[in-house]
């Protein structure tokens, strides 16, 4: 039966009784704090219906498909044939194949990634709308740009010099590994399907979930951001020291000390570097605002001028002799070599030069962290994902080759330079790469400033895209002004990026900025090597990446290669970094969207629970394990508005009965029918009701069941639900209060077989009455939480209350356990072991032991107006009833009959049963009239007697309480005395 009967069943109770069922009305305060939850459209609603083939007819001259009301015909170069397709199913196809925007019907776009990011083959044939890049211009040259920089052309014989040619090949091939090992993890992550736009921040968000995506995502955006500064400042210092007479500040002069000759050393002003550094900055924005396709056509530009310049400087090696082009040039030099193997760490001024009295001191942590910028730039090409054509070829061949190349000649730069000149001129010129230049040294200082201007750009170029991505995938509500429609260029973005870039240029010192680019690089690596370790540890159906050259040892080495390296570089900007990336994930966390992504943690998550339910095994939970797993029944006894599906006050009391918020709950409804019928109905139903838990903030899933009954649909839950022992363990349900009082006169049946079905599966039950007066979180009560402990329930009574102290609500409460003894038993001995047991338990409780003397004392003289109305009513019910069972069977000739199958009553015995309930509900309003909970043992329904007069005796029990939980435990223990 549910709101539908009750409703049908009005108008025949009316009639019949002459009593109206008055529902719970919306305004009732039950049920006011729900009136504004929308809990979603349903799911019937808003599907587009498949589309079927049999009003499709595809016209052989010209190709083009015209509706029609013809039956199953398709016209295919000749007579028409009947089609079998919708035999196998193959209508419903349409939608899978993506034949609706093939057949001209309009497909409404999800509005954002997570709204139907995974299903992108049903919504037809993507649309080019913009020309994309291949693996050349959109991968490999980008990185090639990003790599090959600033760091190579002025600081690279500078490190050779510092380090010496032994541990410059290990700081190379060190630096070299990390990111070789990061650009296998990449491929092997944007090989596993279709990539949209945002590069690493999409591969990781995707693997890692939306909150370390967006973390990693922003750190890596500030890192791009940051990097871009980084060049505009290498170009400008060249250009400077190429021109000196374009300065247009005063040149500082540092005096080398330590050296041979003592010479001086002009370097740019800091001011100089701020002025031009912005406006080359605002020039590479106007090219960026020009989209890809101009980038595309600028960036060539760039690189063969850097290509010149690397042939250059090794036409230059080869050709140098002693002191030419230079003094300290010694050619190719056996003599050279040797004297450069080994390292010179020392101490230096600020511009790098050598000096005793300088206040830095350079070693390989320090130079790891000023080298590791030259081989950055591998996620270039993935952050103009959306820009290529073919996603899943070109990152992979584009990246690595693009690492392979130049990390060769970065190995080979280190053998010549250091073979090539004294440890002083590798010291102290700082521009050696264009001294030894030939033939045209000073077209050097072009190609070295067009190489970084190009980095320049594909940073600025990068870095809105990246932020752009976070913000459609509409995450944090902050960054909505970043968004973008596809296709679009981020202009906002760009703007932030530009200004972003500029404060770091009027910084103007490339050794303070180098570590804080480093670290946010490193970090973005090691995500993406973390999201492949976990991806290829998992190993989940749907991870099957095109490039096969991968293993989750290689990614959890390249991880551990960044985190390394970013303890060697600088631990506090470690820590700096890592705290930075924890607030923004925990802002995400409190300040985000929810969505689910089907990132690896879910997987993980998965396999976890499935491992843990192995090894819980299907045997009996420990006390000490025990944990309370509710089956919220929200069937209401009578009717809820239509946006409410289960009464507001069943949430509250399931947060009740956990500790701290830990546990499950499961919410379950029945709808009556045929599962065929109503099975969209039943999606609706559980979208609307996992809805409402979300909105009362409570840990549990929602389930709806579709049975022919009530009483069926209970069963087969109470036998099914569940897996192991992650089976629920405890039916809770709400009180039928209004079955007399409405005349359902199905109610009884039902609710007895629902209390016979929980014992017959060993759950324990909780029957809350009084659930419209149940307090919410806000509502702090003060007095008792009285339990009057009758029956042995293996502690369940004593553990409900100890989880009702835990809640705020109810903290001010004192617990008090009423024992009831016969007459002639010991009293104080009784109280004094129930006062050691609960000791022993670690509860604190006031113990009170009544005795049947004292019992009958109040039945005569404590509430003789209250009680013995209700008792002398519920005598008068169950004797009407008994007649008209008895008038009934003596007209069949039959036995007596009640809820379809034969009962035998003994008067004697339900005479007995009013007076048990009768005398424990005069002592609970005698001792419990203002306890703020009142716990009672439920007595199990008797053998052969109508559920009508179990229904009598529990109505008697509680009577005029306010707020009553009815208690049964199961067959176990849930509390010990043992640690």
């Amino acid at each position: 039966m549910d709101n539908g009967d009750i409703e049908s069943g009005e108008e025949e109770f009316h009639g019949q009784r002459g009593r109206k069922y008055r529902p719970v009305e919306a305004h009732d305060r039950a049920v006011l704090e729900m009136s504004s939850m929308d809990p979603g459209a349903s799911s019937s609603s808003s599907s587009v219906p498949p589309i079927s083939l049999k009003n499709v007819k595809v016209d052989s001259q010209t190709g083009t498909e015209t509706d029609g009301n013809s039956p199953t015909r398709i016209e295919v170069d000749g007579p028409q044939r009947e089609s079998k397709l919708e035999f196998f199913g193959f209508d419903s196809l349409v939608n899978i194949l993506g034949l609706k925007s093939m057949m001209g019907e309009q497909i409404q776009a999800p509005t954002s990634p997570r709204d139907g990011e995974n299903i992108s083959i049903t919504q037809g044939l993507p649309k080019t709308t913009e020309v994309k890049s291949g693996t050349l211009m959109g991968v490999f040259i980008p990185c090639l740009q990003n790599i090959l920089g600033i760091i190579y052309f002025i600081r690279f014989t500078w490190i050779v010099g510092m380090a010496g040619i032994g541990e410059s090949l290990v700081l190379v091939s060190f630096c070299g590994l990390c990111t070789f090992l990061t650009s296998i993890s990449l491929s092997a992550i944007a090989t596993n399907g279709a990539m949209k736009g945002g590069g690493p921040y999409y591969l990781i968000g995707r693997a890692l979930g939306p909150e370390v995506g967006v973390s990693i995502g922003l750190c890596f955006f500030l890192g791009n951001a940051v990097a871009g500064a980084l060049y505009v400042l290498g170009a400008v210092e060249t250009f400077l020291n190429a021109v000196p007479a374009a300065g247009l500040f005063r040149e500082t002069v540092t005096k080398v000390n330590g050296t041979t000759v003592a010479a001086p050393i002009q370097s740019p002003s800091s001011h100089d570097l701020q002025v031009y550094g912005i406006i080359v900055t605002i020039l590479l924005c106007f090219i960026v605002f020009g989209g890809v396709k101009m980038i595309n056509r600028v960036a060539p530009a760039f690189l063969i001028p850097v290509l010149f310049s690397v042939v250059s400087i090794f036409l230059g090696i080869f050709v140098a002799r002693k002191n030419d082009p230079s003094d300290g040039i010694t050619g190719l030099s056996l003599e050279s070599f040797k004297e450069n193997w080994s390292s010179d760490y020392q101490m230096t001024n600020s511009a790098g030069i050598p000096d005793p009295l300088g206040k830095v001191y350079w070693n390989f942590n320090a130079l790891v962290g000023l080298f590791f910028p030259a081989v950055t730039g591998i996620m270039a090409g993935s952050n103009r994902s959306a820009s290529l054509k073919d996603t899943q070829r070109s990152i992979p061949i584009g990246t690595l080759a693009a690492t392979l190349t130049t990390t060769a000649l970065y190995l080979v730069s280190v053998l010549l330079f250091g073979a090539l000149a004294t440890r002083e001129k590798l010291l102290t010129d700082r521009l050696l790469t264009a001294t030894v230049a030939w033939p045209f040294p000073a077209l050097i200082y072009v190609g070295i400033i067009l190489s970084t201007l190009g980095a320049a750009l594909q940073s600025l170029t990068g870095a809105p895209r990246l932020l752009a991505a976070i913000a459609n995938d509409d995450i944090l509500p902050i960054l909505n002004y970043f968004k973008v429609a596809d296709g679009s260029e981020p202009y906002f973005a760009t703007l932030f990026t530009a200004f972003l870039c500029i404060g770091c240029v009027i910084i103007g010192n490339l050794d303070l900025i180098t570590p804080t680019v480093t670290m946010f690089f490193l970090l973005c690596y090691a995500g993406v090597n973390l999201s492949c370790f976990l991806l290829d540890l998992l190993d989940a159906p749907s991870w099957r990446p095109r490039w096969r050259f991968h293993h989750w040892s290689l990614s959890l080495l390249g991880a551990s290669l960044c985190v390394v390296i970013m303890f060697l570089i600088s631990w506090s900007f470690t820590i700096v970094s890592l705290a930075l990336a924890s607030l923004l994930y925990y802002y995400v966390c409190l300040r985000g969207k929810a969505g689910d992504w089907g990132d690896g943690f879910k997987s993980a998550y998965f396999q976890l629970a499935l491992r843990s339910l192995r090894s819980l095994g299907a045997s009996q939970v420990h006390p000490k394990n025990w944990y309370p797993i509710p089956l919220i029944f929200c069937r209401p006894w009578g009717k809820l508005p239509e946006n409410v599906p289960c009464h507001p006050k069943l949430a509250d009391f399931a947060n009740c009965m956990k500790k701290k918020g830990r546990g499950m709950s499961i919410f379950v409804s029945i709808l009556d029918g045929d599962y065929h019928e109503r099975v969209e109905d039943a999606k609706a139903a559980c979208k609307q009701l996992a809805t409402y838990i979300d909105y009362k903030r409570c840990e549990g899933v929602a389930e709806i069941v579709v049975a022919p009954t009530m009483s069926e649909g209970f069963r087969g839950i109470v036998q099914t639900m569940g897996l192991g022992n992650l089976k629920p363990n405890i039916v809770v349900m709400r009180y039928p209060e209004i079955w007399r009082r409405e005349n359902l006169i199905e109610i009884p049946t039902t609710f007895v077989g629902i209390i016979n079905d929980c014992i017959d599966a060993n759950k324990a039950v909780v029957i809350v009455k009084g659930l419209d007066e149940w307090p919410n979180e806000f509502q702090r009560q003060y007095g008792t939480i009285d339990l009057y402990w009758i029956v042995r329930d293996g502690g369940l009574m004593l553990l409900l209350s100890q989880l009702l102290l835990t809640k705020e609500t109810f903290e001010s409460c004192k617990i008090q356990v009423f024992c009831i003894a016969e007459e002639d038993s010991d009293a104080e001995g009784l109280k004094a072991d129930v006062k050691k047991f609960l000791y022993d338990l670690r509860m604190q409780a006031e113990v009170i032991v009544i005795t049947i003397k004292s019992w009958d004392t109040q039945v005569e003289g404590a509430q003789p107006d209250e009680s013995m109305e209700a008792f002398t009513a519920a005598q008068g019910r169950i004797a009407s009833y008994l007649g008209e069972m008895k008038a009934a069977a003596k007209s069949r000739g039959t036995t007596l009959m009640a809820d379809g199958k034969p009962v035998s009553v003994n008067e004697q015995q339900v005479g007995k049963f009013l007076n048990t309930t009768l005398k424990l509900n005069s002592t609970i309003l005698r001792y419990s009239r203002m306890a703020a909970v009142v716990l009672v043992s439920l007595p199990p329904p008797p053998v052969d007697h109508p559920a009508y007069f179990y229904m009598e005796y529990l109505d008697l029990l509680v009577e005029n309480v306010p707020r009553l939980l009815i208690v049964r435990g199961y067959r176990r223990d849930v509390v010990t005395l043992f640690t």
